[in-house]
């Protein structure tokens, strides 16, 4: 379970940091304003750069939170920038490395639930199946939102950096 969580989150966090990097630098060649980055969306009706990188987070930290039987975190959204949210990302990374691995090596077989912002819930019969099936396809999709969005605005990135550095 930590290496289908942790060993997974915080590598890709680690890389959207990184795709942050090469936006700012992106902006301060084309002398663009950053804001105009944060606010991108691929279409009218989905979040902002903000709101998929604040998404990732929260997945990436309401998962170990659950699977070691912790109450789910609150998780704001209130970053403006760039720095913020790379400040975000970087608490993300320690919350979620923070989590003791038999903890969350114990949620496997624990039945948890998922609070939405809205309030409603969802019920999983183990920890497993909410990693598997919710928690981490939820997070890639936001990781790779995020990264599409900063593509589409022509932030000159590849697949590598989405992937991160090959061993």
């Amino acid at each position: 379970m930590v290496q289908a969580s942790v060993e997974v989150f915080v590598p890709y966090l680690n890389n959207l940091s990184g795709v942050l990097d090469k936006a700012a630098a992106f902006a301060e060649a084309r002398r663009i304003d950053p804001a105009d980055l944060l606010q991108a969306r691929l279409a009218p009706d989905m979040y902002n750069l903000i709101r998929q990188v604040c998404e990732a987070n929260r997945h990436a930290t309401i998962a170990c939170a659950l699977l070691a039987g912790r109450a789910q975190p609150t998780v704001a959204d209130s970053d403006t920038d760039m720095a913020g949210l790379k400040a975000r990302i970087a608490t993300a990374i320690d919350d979620v490395r923070s989590v003791p691995p038999a903890a969350i090596e114990e949620g496997a077989k624990r039945e948890v639930s998922f609070t939405f912002r809205n309030g409603a819930t969802r019920s999983f019969d183990d920890g497993r199946s909410l990693l598997l099936t919710f928690s981490l396809p939820q997070f890639f999709f936001h990781v790779t939102t995020a990264y599409d969005i900063l593509r589409h605005a022509g932030v000159p990135l590849a697949k590598p950096d989405y992937l991160g550095a090959r061993r």
